[in-house]
């Protein structure tokens, strides 16, 4: 093929697929047309193809944007976000997967609202976002002020999108992204747009002085528009934590992102950078490299979670995808399970993106057999019930929403060597009820179990009284909180709630101030803390003190690098977990791939975190080894 050719036929490739992808009907993954772009790059930059920005293909109603909508610049890779980032401080959002719009207000009245189109038109939908609840028809302003966001569908939403539209007879969605794009394109039934929801992220007024991308969230806000949760990210160490936050959304959200957008949080730079015709330079997205195959479902079983949670996981004919082995993958919800009637000899085409959990896309072809989902709790037995698109478990004593509560604090905490069978064993004899009464248990009582000789059952005894010395963050963090992941609970502590009375006396709007917390996660988090109120009285009635000032960890050679403690040590794990910690690095409680070193005085060891580094390559050093690294 000649050169012209292999031209020719990668512009007609892109421009197929860019109209496909606008359309809401995507037949490629992102990386598959980003490889495209990359290929046709190198043998033609100047390409028309490449410079096109968003749908080149309109309706009959189309509006000029009075500044271009550019795409953004993109990287699979942390060294180059890295190396953009410089010395600079950057805000972070998430990158959300749905379609993006301009609105514009004159005198605080909407009077406009339009896609990205081209970037130069973009089609009119004013009598579309008139039924979104979130955007606000009138805000305070004066003149002309032009909102930029993104239109996508929460899960929730989807599910009651989808009936709603099986009932009218209208074909039904295939995914949250292309139902967005499709109802955007509608001509009739335009109230189901009553479901879609918008983010803000972006104000053009040139009224409005604002110095930093911070203070344009903070404006937008009291404009009364939603926005994207942001964190300002100072240090590599922050930037692998944000990625991490994003996995865990890419998991488990309640809607789609594909990574995350990064900006330079001064507004000079902005505007000293300036733009290329394709995209700004202040600007970055950081995205996940996805993988995408088909596959099987062989079974499908329902797994109870810590809150009562019935998640589906499918057992799938194995398939490898991003160079991991995969047979099992999760189904998210009840919601999805019946949207689609998932069952057994499905075809389904699932991806893994970010190195998390490998989830359903979507069915390639139904099989004939019978739709089915439980009647009762798997655990328990009891009758379950049905909450917006979930199932859920409502009894307090269901074993498996116990056993999941107290491991995940197990773990969380720090307390080795009592294992998910050794764990399943004392609540079976009734020595574990709930969290409080690990603390409870007694040599005598351990060495009744099951192979646990008294060698083990001092470990597990000492394990437990050490935990009473973690700090506050900690603490917190292992005690399932909704939506306090450490990180979240760090910024907690690190806004000055740095006490367990003043955890105890959050309210909303204190919280609401902390970086990351907006309303939703605000009233999510302080509920949840409220509900677990007497378990934290009781558990600090076991002597737990929490030191009244946590030290900001410091940048060092170790920052952002990932530990995992066992075995023998000469100190105390607690200890030297402060000491990781206080020097920037991670503590981890089990060793993964993306584990760095494993810290142990032990030259041979059965346990399953030695052989785990063992399998995985993972470095394993001596407690000596690793304090000299920080020197």
């Amino acid at each position: 093929m000649s050169k012209e050719d292999k031209i020719n036929k990668l512009e007609s490739e892109i421009l197929k697929h860019k109209k496909l992808y606008y359309a809401g009907m995507p037949k490629i993954s992102d990386i598959e047309y980003d490889n495209l772009e990359e290929e046709l790059k190198k043998i033609n930059p100047n390409s028309k193809a490449l410079q096109l920005v968003g749908s080149y293909f309109f309706s009959s109603e189309k509006i000029a944007h009075t500044r271009k909508m550019l795409s953004l610049n993109k990287t699979y890779k942390l060294e180059e976000l890295i190396k953009w980032k410089g010395t600079e401080d950057i805000l972070s959002t998430f990158k959300i997967d749905g379609s993006s719009c301009s609105l514009v207000y004159e005198n605080g009245n909407l009077i406009q609202a339009k896609t990205r189109g081209d970037g130069k038109y973009g089609e009119n939908i004013l009598s579309k976002v008139h039924f979104m609840d979130s955007i606000p028809k009138n805000i305070k302003s004066k003149g002309v002020v032009e909102i930029r966001g993104e239109v996508f569908c929460v899960e929730k939403n989807f599910f009651c999108l989808s009936q709603k539209m099986e009932e009218l007879g209208l074909e039904k969605p295939t995914s949250q992204r292309n139902i967005v794009a499709g109802l955007l394109g509608r001509k009739e039934n335009i109230n189901l747009c009553h479901w879609l929801d918008f983010q803000a992220f972006e104000l053009l007024d040139e009224k409005i002085i604002l110095n930093t991308e911070k203070e344009k969230f903070e404006k937008l806000v009291t404009l009364g528009f939603f926005t994207p949760e942001y964190n300002i990210n100072k240090t590599e160490k922050d930037l692998l934590a944000r990625l991490e936050e994003a996995r865990e959304f890419i998991a488990e959200g309640d809607y789609l992102v594909d990574g995350l957008v990064f900006s330079y949080n001064n507004l000079k730079l902005h505007t000293e950078l300036g733009e290329t015709a394709h995209h700004p330079r202040y600007k970055i997205a950081f995205k996940f490299q996805g993988d995408i195959k088909t596959t099987k479902i062989k079974s499908i079983s329902w797994q109870v979670s810590r809150n009562g949670i019935l998640t589906p996981v499918a057992n799938v004919e194995t398939v490898e995808l991003s160079g991991a082995k995969v047979s099992r993958v999760t189904l998210h919800n009840y919601g999805l399970v019946k949207q689609f009637e998932l069952k057994k000899d499905d075809k389904i085409k699932i991806v893994r993106s970010g190195e998390v959990i490998p989830k359903f896309l979507e069915v390639e072809e139904s099989s004939k057999g019978e739709f089915k989902v439980p009647k009762t709790c798997p655990s328990c037995g009891e009758n379950i019930t049905i909450k917006d698109i979930r199932l859920l478990c409502t009894n307090a004593h269901c074993p498996d929403i116990i056993k999941d509560e107290i491991l995940n604090y197990i773990k969380k905490i720090g307390i080795e060597d009592l294992s998910y069978k050794r764990l399943e064993e004392l609540i079976k004899c009734g020595l574990i009820v709930d969290i409080p009464s690990l603390y409870n248990l007694r040599m005598e009582q351990l060495l009744e179990v099951d192979k646990v000789k008294e060698k083990l059952a001092s470990k597990i005894i000492q394990s437990i009284k050490d935990s009473l010395q973690v700090d506050l963050i900690t603490f917190l963090s292992a005690l399932g909180i909704s939506g306090g992941a450490y990180n979240k609970c760090e910024k907690v502590v690190f806004a000055g709630f740095d006490t367990i009375e003043k955890i105890l006396g959050l309210k909303i709007e204190d919280l609401m101030n902390v970086e990351s917390f907006a309303e939703k996660s605000s009233e999510e988090f302080i509920s949840s803390i409220n509900d677990k109120k007497k378990m934290i009285v009781k558990l600090i009635s076991y002597g737990f003190k929490f030191d009244a000032k946590i030290e900001t960890p410091v940048e060092s050679s170790i920052s952002g690098l990932k530990y995992c403690i066992t075995g023998t040590l000469s100190m105390k794990r607690s200890e030297l977990q402060k000491i990781v910690k206080k020097n920037g690095g991670i503590v981890q409680s089990g060793v993964s791939k993306d584990t760095n070193f494993l810290i142990t005085n032990d030259t041979e060891s059965t346990s399953s975190k030695f052989k785990k580094a063992q399998e995985l390559g993972v470095e394993i050093i001596t407690e000596d080894v690793f304090l000299s690294s920080l020197k």
